[in-house]
């Protein structure tokens, strides 16, 4: 698993495998709603789970979690 963070967007991919292009399949988008904000989840063309994508990642995501994370951008 790798968390990769985006300052400029604050956003942050998590990475639950490698995946690679053309691996997604379809992504669901959580209530804004529900959970406070905007997460998606990606998953492959057998409804594996492959990563989540978390906007607003300063506010949603564990402090730690984003210290440990790499950044890009």
């Amino acid at each position: 698993m790798k968390i990769v963070y985006h300052p400029s967007t604050n956003s942050a991919m998590i990475y639950l495998t490698e995946i690679p292009p053309g691996a997604v399949a379809r992504m669901y988008a959580c209530d804004p709603r529900e959970v406070g904000g905007m997460i998606n989840l990606d998953f492959d063309k057998d409804g594996r789970l492959l990563g989540i994508e978390v906007l607003d990642a300063r506010g949603k995501l564990p402090h730690d979690a984003l210290a440990k994370a790499e950044v890009r951008g």
